[in-house]
């Protein structure tokens, strides 16, 4: 537990995260995929502040101008917390984007999760992090990793998630000027579907690939381009079905002299790995 109160002018983290690896092992019946991937999560992120209300109203004063409110993940998951948990209070919610949108580091999920967590604390209500990481599920696959805040194997959906200590280093990441449609790429007929398991040591070892990777390739080409940029430097990957790639650097020296290089109209950025979100100390 933090040591200070916690005021209006608060920042509660949502941080990125990326897939270190991601395979597709199968198409359930409910129309979901069985997957497993890894999740690592970055010290850069969105910022959510929030004020609570005595009157029940759940408004989002500040976010993404894109995103209508009723359909934002921060408005959807206060609205499930509030009535999962019968609490009669309310909250306005102001978002600083950082991550991209469209680019497979969770941003929606993080901000969900840290609305969770946080109106948790400030609404008073008690629920244990089993609890938050059931009503996240609800609102997406990623969101339970980020409830948990511990970097993670996963499995089914990605709610079945083991901690795993991984190694943290600097990761150049870098976004090309698109945005990747998840649904989209999910239920493309050429995606690979049939992947054989692997264990966490096998890929501990080096195993693993982004089955989603030639798909997001062919259908939005700026990704392609990406990793062929980033690939000249080492073993860049796609996190997620993309569009962001991200390539692991042995210094922050290193990767922002990377950085430098990077195409004019691309967005990037370097955060170092964490096994901890900085939201994990937090609920």
């Amino acid at each position: 537990m933090p040591n200070f109160p916690f005021t209006t002018e608060f920042p509660w983290p949502a941080p990125a995260k990326l897939n270190l690896f991601l395979h597709v092992i199968g198409r359930r019946a409910d129309g979901y995929h069985n997957l497993q991937t890894v999740f690592q999560f970055l010290d850069f992120g969105d910022s959510l502040f929030f004020v609570p209300r005595g009157d029940g109203v759940i408004r989002r004063t500040d976010g993404p101008a894109d995103i209508p409110e009723d359909q934002d993940l921060v408005v959807r998951a206060a609205h499930a917390l509030k009535s999962a948990s019968g609490a009669g209070l309310g909250a306005d919610i102001a978002v600083t984007k950082r991550i991209p949108m469209g680019g497979g580091l969770g941003g929606g999920s993080s901000d969900a999760a840290t609305t969770l967590v946080a109106l948790n604390r400030l609404w008073n209500i008690g629920l244990t992090i089993d609890e938050l990481a059931t009503i996240g599920l609800k609102l997406g696959a990623d969101v339970p990793v980020f409830v948990r805040g511990l970097a993670a194997w996963a499995e089914g959906v990605g709610e079945h998630l083991r901690p795993l200590n991984l190694p943290e280093p600097y990761y150049l990441v870098v976004t090309p000027p698109v945005a990747v449609s998840t649904g989209e790429i999910f239920s493309a007929p050429e995606l690979p579907r049939a992947s054989e398991p692997i264990t966490a040591e096998a890929f501990l070892g080096g195993e693993g690939q982004n089955d989603c990777e030639a798909v997001t390739c062919a259908r939005y080409p700026l990704v392609r381009e990406a990793l062929d940029w980033l690939r000249q430097f080492g073993p860049a990957r796609m996190s997620g079905t993309g569009a962001s790639v991200f390539l692991a650097c042995p210094s922050r020296a290193e990767a922002r002299g990377l950085q430098d290089q990077v195409p004019k109209g691309w967005h990037s950025f370097v955060a170092a790995g964490l096994n901890q979100s900085p939201l994990g100390t937090l609920a």
